[in-house]
């Protein structure tokens, strides 16, 4: 009755992991009777830990709204020759240049699978304790031409700014005109040396310059984005064109 007791107030108490821990230890007389107190109870409250642990790694994951959501270094196909280097990646992965606030570029022609490695170390840096979030530049500079006119500018690019590695994919897609190249300007400004931008686009940097229409706004951005940037250059046909069209790891 006392041990249900117990079950019952550390579920309360909102320590589920520990509650269920417990009911798991009392279910198997003899199997941890012989450990001293101190450790059966090491065991719980690792749990607990572990379960908390999880719980926010899933709501990092589901704030980042990943395009790939389960992308990660580990899956990437490094048998293509796409120019991808595996000692790179690898390296990236560990997560130094989220914790150093530096810029990551992936450039690449389309289906060479750098929306899949944006995600990818998107991912590895949500593991490392970051938070992300995943965003199509043109739907962004879409969003904040509307934010200018309904008043939400200023509060989206306030939660842009908090976010540790924002990754813009389909940058510079199309020509930015002057007020897009402002907004660019905005949310790289607000990021640069304080927090991470992945960049992900199908245009190598040299052709970003003149993709803005306005030539000292496009310096601006080009020196916030470039500086202390790692740049990932892809090569090769489309994977799209030799995988499944439902398999999430085309892009890998």
């Amino acid at each position: 009755m006392l041990a249900n007791q117990t079950i019952d107030k550390l579920a309360a108490l909102g320590l589920s992991a520990m509650a269920a821990g417990l009911a798991e230890q009392l279910s198997a007389p003899g199997t941890y009777d012989e450990l001293p107190f101190a450790d059966r109870l090491g065991l719980l409250v690792d749990k607990e830990a572990d379960a908390r642990d999880s719980r926010r790694l899933a709501a990092r994951l589901k704030a980042a709204k990943l395009r790939y959501p389960a992308a990660c270094v580990e899956d990437i196909d490094f048998r293509q020759p796409r120019g991808l280097d595996r000692a790179v990646m690898l390296s990236l992965a560990q997560g130094a240049w989220a914790r150093e606030h530096h810029n990551v570029i992936v450039t690449g022609p389309t289906g060479c699978g750098k929306s899949y490695v944006a995600c990818a170390l998107a991912n590895a840096a949500i593991r490392q304790g970051h938070t992300a979030l995943y965003l199509r530049a043109p739907r962004l500079l879409d969003d904040l031409a509307l934010g200018r006119a309904d008043g939400r500018y200023a509060r989206t690019l306030s939660q842009l700014a908090r976010v540790a590695v924002l990754v813009l994919d389909d940058f510079l897609l199309s020509p930015a005109p002057v007020e897009a190249c402002r907004d660019l300007l905005e949310v790289m400004e607000d990021r640069a040396g304080l927090r991470s931008t992945v960049l992900a686009s199908q245009l190598p940097v040299d052709k970003w310059h003149p993709s803005m229409s306005d030539p000292t706004l496009a310096d601006a951005v080009l020196d916030r984005a470039c500086q202390a940037a790692h740049r990932i250059v892809l090569k090769g046909a489309s994977m799209r064109k030799r995988q499944p069209v439902n398999e999430e790891a085309n892009n890998a």
